[in-house]
């Protein structure tokens, strides 16, 4: 079961926002609908986000994507559509069901830390539990651990006023994790710190991430950003979300025009990887097999070297074509076998940006899984070709909004 369902979910600001929902559901355009004095601010979104998935949720500013949270957690009431966590419809939830799904379920980080300056920084990170009127001493215990958890083993006893803001963002972190419920949302957690500490963070989140399992639904404006940490992003337009995909998907079979320029400036290096850009070998030699069928097949494929794999497919080493051609009586390959070196033996979630240093090296690099099954290759015209980018013909800007819009969005 998925741990957060999103089923066609509309917000309209104004007086009459449902009917609002219905010219749209009708195709009126949303340039309409603000003439006519309504905002629509979200239209049509639905997603899954599967447990223990970060699900990011990428847009400019008025794209809609900070109503959809608020959607999410129930600050906002959809205006059409509705929400499930782990199945049960947070929409249809009103007083205490509401506040007991907030209280077991989801956790918020926001971008501005939201700390309580007058206490501690283990009371702050304890609030949560506080909160859910769990006792004094378990939730001391429990914030204690969280904050250890991110970083700050030490500064328990400080105030906020103390910390940087990179420290105050992690304590706003522990204390979502000290409340240890399903789901965290993340409302431009990062976009205030400074580059430095801001990729700091995002390491950090992912290390917890791999540590815990969390569900993270995490909103951003930087599509970098959104790249590094995302298991799969949701990109959204003027209230639309027009393409869900990972990294790699949205980048190389971009949905459209508008997604293609955004993402065309991206360091692809840094998010393809091996997996996507390597291909079948033209040729391999099994291990039980003589110099001359090597030579033969490499004369037949026009290859300087040859990859030896055993009846499992697991690499062995490769051949070169000078030593196979000196050596064409031998009753075996074994003697002319060459290790292959590290750098040029990589996993298929390598990113291209370190293989770069081995291509140099090598004419190919073998992609094996963690059996060492040669699974691919990666010559180094293809790894060349795969940075080639389409020139763009429009640049994204920031949405055509409203203050009003703006701020609600």
């Amino acid at each position: 079961m998925p741990a957060i369902e999103a089923h066609h979910l509309y917000k309209v600001f104004g007086r009459k926002g449902r009917e609002g929902v219905r010219r749209l559901e009708a195709g009126t355009d949303a340039k309409e609908l603000t003439a006519a004095g309504l905002t629509p601010a979200v239209i049509d979104a639905s997603f899954t986000v599967d447990e223990g998935e970060i699900f990011v949720v990428m847009g400019l500013s008025g794209s809609g994507k900070s109503t959809l949270i608020r959607m999410i957690n129930g600050l906002h009431p959809p205006t059409a559509g509705h929400v499930e966590l782990y199945g049960e419809n947070i929409t249809a939830a009103t007083g205490k069901d509401l506040r007991r799904l907030r209280r077991e379920r989801i956790s918020m980080v926001f971008q501005h830390f939201a700390l309580f300056p007058h206490r501690t920084v283990l009371d702050n990170a304890a609030y949560g539990l506080e909160a859910q009127g769990v006792g004094k001493a378990e939730r001391r215990a429990r914030a204690h651990e969280a904050l250890e958890l991110c970083g700050l083993t030490g500064w328990d006893d400080h105030l906020p006023g103390e910390l940087s803001g990179g420290m105050q963002q992690r304590v706003g972190l522990a204390r979502a994790l000290a409340a240890d419920t399903d789901i965290l949302l993340m409302d431009e957690a990062f976009s205030a710190l400074d580059p430095l500490i801001r990729r700091d963070m995002q390491d950090q989140l992912i290390e917890l991430q791999q540590k815990l399992g969390k569900t993270i639904l995490f909103i951003t404006h930087d599509l970098n950003e959104a790249m590094r940490i995302g298991d799969r992003i949701a990109m959204m337009r003027n209230g639309r979300i027009v393409q869900i995909g990972t990294a790699e998907e949205i980048l190389t079979d971009p949905a459209n025009d508008y997604v293609a320029q955004f993402v065309a400036d991206v360091d692809r290096t840094r998010v393809l990887t091996a997996s996507s850009v390597m291909e079948p070998p033209a040729a391999v030699l099994r291990s039980e097999q003589g110099p001359r069928a090597a030579h033969k097949l490499m004369r037949e494929h026009q290859l300087p070297t040859l990859f030896v794999t055993g009846r499992d497919r697991t690499l062995r080493g490769y051949v070169t074509e000078d030593e196979v051609g000196r050596n064409l009586d031998r009753p075996d390959i074994t003697s002319l076998l060459r290790p292959v070196a590290d750098g040029a033996r990589v996993s298929p979630d390598t990113s291209l940006a370190d293989l770069f240093g081995p291509a140099a090296e090598t004419p190919a690099i073998a992609v094996v899984d963690d059996a060492g099954r040669l699974l691919g290759v990666v010559p180094r015209i293809t790894l060349l070709a795969a940075l080639s980018q389409t020139d763009p013909t429009t640049e994204p800007t920031t949405e055509p909004t409203t203050e009003t819009e703006a701020a609600r969005a």
